[in-house]
């Protein structure tokens, strides 16, 4: 950065920059402030899951522990069956999840393309699957599942979990089809690629921030549930991470420092994801935010 006479401050690249004004600094101040929020108990369960019950008991959470305890996370991979439940709740969630990608974009793309009436209700069908609250759909999900021998079985809960998950998934990506121009999908017809070619090769590279939007709030969504996987399955062997850590806690006896180190091998995954796919996921959040 340098400042000549004159002249306004620019980065290395040579771009303007904005001036450094003392709302900036109250702004930078308030999201500093913001973000310790946020990190503090993200840290503090960090913190207990290295740490001995003597000292869970009688230290401040945010107290350092003596020494590093990771027999936490052993006892956790061991009390969770994590061989079972890890396994069992990423299949759950990259099936699912590669379902609502493929059937969300899909759809979203015959209804932001085609102008009949019938789509325009099929869009007001999957808005109107929006306003409804799945908890109020936990009945009638379980009665047809349960008629239909769904529940306690895997294929049976990944479509629970395509089904609940849809309509926002068409939402999302119809509200992205704008941003892809037609003339491109017109010179593919004309070059003659079929429909089918003309998404996969044209229309679904364009889409790579939606998508990762999808995955990502999708996964989200799914990995961490509870009630649905609850009320779904009652199977050991097909019980999920969120459900077998809830079992650490109980109004007898609760294993806190163990649970800690569950809740951190939880989350390693869901973080990864987030990780890779963040360049994407804040492109896509931001796409129309800004207009020419």
């Amino acid at each position: 950065m340098f400042i000549g006479k004159g002249k306004k401050v620019r980065d290395r690249e040579g771009e303007p920059t904005r001036p450094y004004t003392k709302g900036s600094f109250a702004v930078q101040v308030v999201m500093t402030i913001a973000a310790l929020f946020f990190l503090a108990p993200i840290f503090i369960i960090i913190n207990y899951s290295l740490k001995g019950k003597r000292e869970l008991y009688l230290s401040s959470p945010l107290a350092l522990p003596e020494s590093l305890n990771f027999e936490n996370y052993r006892k956790a991979f061991e009390k969770l069956d994590l061989g079972t439940t890890f396994v069992n709740t990423f299949v759950y969630t990259a099936v699912s999840v590669l379902i609502l990608a493929i059937l969300c974009g899909t759809t979203a793309w015959a209804i932001a393309r085609c102008k009949r009436k019938f789509f325009k209700f099929c869009y007001i069908y999957f808005i109107v699957g929006i306003l409804i609250p799945y908890q109020a759909l936990f009945l009638p999900i379980y009665m047809i599942g349960y008629k239909m021998n769904m529940t306690n079985t895997r294929f049976g809960i990944i479509f629970m979990y395509v089904a609940t998950g849809i309509s926002f998934g068409v939402f999302l990506m119809n509200s992205f089809m704008s941003t892809v121009p037609l003339e491109l999908e017109e010179a593919a017809r004309i070059d003659g690629c079929s429909v089918f070619r003309t998404y996969f090769s044209v229309v679904l590279p364009l889409l790579k921030p939606a998508m990762a939007t999808l995955v990502i709030m999708q996964s989200f969504q799914i990995w961490n549930d509870y009630l649905l996987a609850s009320l779904y399955v009652s199977k050991k062997q097909l019980k999920t991470l969120t459900v077998a850590i809830h079992s650490l806690f109980s109004a007898q006896s609760s294993d806190y420092t163990t649970a800690m180190a569950a809740i951190v091998i939880s989350v390693l995954p869901i973080a990864i994801l987030f990780l890779s796919l963040q360049k994407y996921f804040i492109k896509g959040m931001t796409v129309g935010a800004v207009k020419g």
